[in-house]
């Protein structure tokens, strides 16, 4: 390889839910740009694993903004470039059956909607409505944002590479990053287990390994991996819209949620409780015995519906529950895109065009505030309310 062809103005670490999205921003600013990753394809780590689900209903500011964009972009993409990706906006519902839940997601209401939000509390009929057959004892009513949605992280991670492409952005698959060069205290490129690559900015965006890559910088960027599990059941007509969240904790586990995607096979997931720390990703005896049980109290009808298949994957954790966004202090060049917290996916797209608006100098006023509260110099002491 030259010596010019092998000299990009940014790299990539990472072709997934956010790395894929960044290279886009950037190639449209006509930006040379590299994407690395040790898998086959694009979408091989995390976005995998996940679920689909997109929401803007956060308790962060930063959050909310970022997850606003990206439900933009997902609700227009078919418009704009003809891709089926499988876009639903059948919205979130969080349904409660105590009162401190009910008044801990009242209370947030009105900061959620100064961002124009649409969200607001819904009796318990209205809850009946939207989730038809759900047990009622007890039951308060939710929180309901019907412009949230879902789509499949397979057809947005691949229609997102045919843009790249088509913008000239160059990936490296099956090849991994051994070393971050470092000239004068700022990043000069990277070097492979297949070559050496020459840049001014490279991208940290490796999702529940950012850490390491991190690391070969000689930055320590406090991401720690935990693992979920999630599954997906056969076809059946379609009965509910929103992604439904049962926030209430039992011994094992903390939340759990579903939605019926496009296609009408109803996905599902759950938060353990504690965390399992680590990157095995091999699926677990406990979890679908455990998540059925939850979810068959809450819609009895459930039951009548085959299991096809389950799978577990990571959440890039950092100690708040916050992103990691940013140029680092230390080395100039070097940008961290990770610890997502298992929202990289409906945080990427809008985190896809910040970052590149970052790198490229451009960023609005709006912009300098989200970054702030994705700070890598933050105290984390301050978790997020309503994760």
């Amino acid at each position: 390889m030259s010596q010019a062809s092998n000299h990009y103005d940014t790299i990539i670490i990472g072709a997934g839910s956010i790395g894929v999205p960044i290279a886009l921003s950037l190639a449209q600013y006509g930006e040379k740009v590299l994407v690395i990753d040790k898998g086959p394809s694009a979408g091989q780590g995390e976005n995998k694993h996940a679920i689909g689900g997109i929401r803007a209903t956060h308790s962060d500011r930063s959050k909310i903004i970022t997850a606003m964009r990206s439900l933009e972009i997902v609700a227009s993409w078919k418009q704009l470039y003809g891709d089926d990706i499988e876009w639903v906006e059948g919205g979130y519902l969080f349904v409660v059956y105590n009162k401190k839940d009910a008044k801990t997601l009242k209370n947030l209401l009105p900061f959620q909607k100064s961002y124009g939000l649409i969200i607001d509390w819904v009796e318990a009929d209205r809850v009946e409505e939207l989730m038809p057959g759900i047990n009622r004892n007890e039951l308060l009513g939710g929180i309901y944002s019907p412009q949230d949605g879902n789509m499949s992280p397979l057809l947005l991670i691949n229609a997102y590479v045919r843009r790249c492409l088509e913008q000239s952005v160059e990936f490296r698959f099956q090849e991994s990053v051994k070393d971050i060069k470092i000239m004068d205290s700022a990043v000069g490129g990277v070097k492979t287990d297949k070559d050496e690559y020459k840049s001014d900015y490279v991208i940290n965006a490796a999702g529940a390994y950012a850490r390491e890559v991190a690391a070969m910088a000689n930055i320590d960027v406090p991401v720690q991996p935990d693992s979920h599990e999630a599954g997906i059941t056969e076809p059946v007509k379609r009965f509910f819209e929103p992604m439904i969240v049962d926030m209430r904790p039992k011994l094992g586990s903390k939340n759990y949620y579903f939605y019926q995607n496009a296609l009408g096979q109803i996905v599902f997931c759950i938060t353990p409780e504690p965390p399992i720390l680590g990157t095995d990703i091999r699926s677990t005896s406990v979890f679908l015995p455990q998540i059925s049980r939850r979810m068959i109290n809450l819609v009895p009808r459930l039951k009548y519906i085959k299991v096809r298949r389950c799978w577990r994957g990571l959440y890039p954790m950092t100690p708040d529950g916050q992103p990691l966004v940013g140029e680092t202090e230390k080395l100039k060049g070097f940008v961290v895109a990770g610890g997502m917290c298992g929202q990289g996916l409906m945080l990427g797209p809008g985190l896809g065009e910040l970052v590149g608006r970052l790198v490229v100098n451009k960023l609005t006023l709006q912009d300098k505030q989200v970054l702030k509260g994705f700070s890598l110099d933050r105290d984390f002491k301050k978790a997020e309310v309503f994760k």
